[in-house]
C-alpha cells in the first residue's frame, strides 16, 4: 500500500475521518470538565497525552504533506482535500489549546519530544528547500556522503543551539 493508497482509502470514508477529527476536540473538552482543575495529577495527565498524540499524530503528517506539496511540487491550493489536509492541523490546534486551558503542557508527558519532532522537520524542510533553490547539487557536483555530513553537522549545531537557549 503507498501514501496515495492510504489516501484513497481514507477519502472514500470521509465520514470516518471526519469524526475522528471532530472527536479529539471534543473528547479533549469533556476531559476538561471531568478533571476540573486537576488535570497535572496522574491518571489525568496520560490522558491529555493520549489525546495530545491523537492530535498531533495526524496533524503533523499533513503539515509535513502540505509543506512538501508547496514547497517542492508546487500544487494549486484548489486542489486539496479539506478533511485530509486542512482538518487535522486545525484539529491539532484545537486541542493543544483546548488542554492548555485546564493543564501547563510542560506537565504532559511526551508533549516536549513532539515540538522537538516539530522542530527537527522544520529545519529539515527549510534545508532542503533551500538546497532546492540555490541547485547547489548542480552547480559543486557534491557528492551525496559529503552533502549527507554536512546537513548532519548543521542539525547537531543547531540541536545544540537549541539546547544552550532553553537552559
Amino acid at each position: 500500500m503507498t501514501v496515495q493508497d492510504f489516501f484513497d482509502h481514507l477519502s472514500g470514508q470521509p465520514a470516518a475521518v471526519l469524526a475522528f477529527l471532530i472527536m479529539v476536540p471534543i473528547s479533549s473538552l469533556l476531559t476538561n470538565y471531568l478533571s476540573s482543575y486537576s488535570g497535572g495529577s496522574s491518571p489525568w495527565k496520560y490522558l491529555y497525552s493520549l489525546l495530545i498524540y491523537l492530535a498531533c499524530i495526524p496533524g503533523i503528517f499533513a503539515l509535513t504533506l502540505l509543506f512538501y506539496l508547496f514547497l517542492f511540487e508546487n500544487i494549486n491550493i484548489l486542489e486539496l482535500d479539506i478533511i485530509l489536509n486542512i482538518l487535522p492541523p486545525i484539529s491539532m490546534i484545537a486541542t493543544i489549546l483546548i488542554i492548555r486551558k485546564n493543564v501547563s503542557l510542560d506537565l504532559i508527558p511526551g508533549f516536549d519530544k513532539i515540538t522537538a519532532f516539530l522542530t527537527i522537520i522544520l529545519v529539515v524542510f527549510i534545508f532542503l528547500w533551500v538546497l532546492d533553490r540555490t541547485r547547489l547539487w548542480v552547480v559543486t557536483f557534491l557528492p551525496l556522503s559529503a552533502a549527507l555530513l554536512i546537513f548532519f553537522i548543521l542539525l547537531v549545531a543547531l540541536l545544540w543551539g537549541w539546547h544552550r537557549i532553553k537552559r
